[in-house]
């Protein structure tokens, strides 16, 4: 196959997103079902507090993982249990994670009024981009719904220190069609997002890979 050359070579050609997702199919396939990852580079200053990139969406396809949520309510953690969240807990929860120091969740939510006790474990959380913050969705009163909808699909997102963003967007065992769908939605509302203050081109580059496959860089 010419393209899978040209990907081995390092030449780094271009392609389409149903050319791309199509050529990942025909890599050799681990023991385990990989990830499928993308990967943006932005020109963003990630130094400048208003072009940093935070944002949160549901894939059309989901990305073949059950998502573990931590819900910090003091209020409503009756909707928050009946909504799947897998820790609830108010102080005392905070408290539990400062003292262990262990994170067992993928993601966190919040009602307003623990925003400032979470303050607690803010370097915990922080570094591991699990700290609630109403940009990503992950803080409101109706607890309840902001679990339903991470426990259906629903996936944060935010720039690192390099201005890069990172988003798995499924399984190598996922149709080519689904993956493609899935990628197609996530750089439609990445572009929708680019700060004011951003000037010239927004997304430099993108690329996906399986997690132990080669990259493969993608017209956008």
């Amino acid at each position: 196959m010419k393209e899978m050359e040209k990907i081995l070579s390092g030449k780094g050609e271009i392609f389409s997103i149903e050319e791309a997702v199509e050529i990942l199919e025909k890599f050799p396939k681990a023991k385990f079902d990989e990830s499928v990852e993308v990967h943006v580079k932005t020109a963003i200053d990630p130094k400048k507090s208003d072009q940093q990139i935070r944002g949160a969406l549901s894939l059309p396809a989901g990305i073949g993982k059950t998502v573990r949520v931590a819900a910090f309510t003091s209020i409503g953690q009756k909707e928050a249990k009946e909504a799947g969240a897998d820790l609830v807990g108010g102080e005392e929860l905070i408290d539990e994670i400062k003292t262990s120091g262990k994170i067992d969740f993928d993601v966190a939510v919040a009602t307003p009024e623990m925003m400032p006790k979470l303050a607690k474990i803010a370097k915990l959380l922080g570094p591991r981009g699990l700290m609630p913050n109403p940009k990503s969705q992950t803080v409101g009163p109706k607890v309840g719904l902001l679990v339903a909808e991470l426990k259906k699909g629903k996936l944060s997102f935010k720039s690192d220190d390099s201005g890069n963003i990172h988003l798995i967007i499924g399984k190598r065992s996922f149709e080519k069609e689904k993956l493609a769908e899935n990628l197609k939605v996530f750089l439609d509302e990445l572009k929708k997002m680019k700060p004011e203050s951003v000037k010239g081109t927004f997304i430099q580059s993108v690329t996906i890979c399986g997690t132990m496959t080669q990259a493969i860089k993608v017209k956008f």
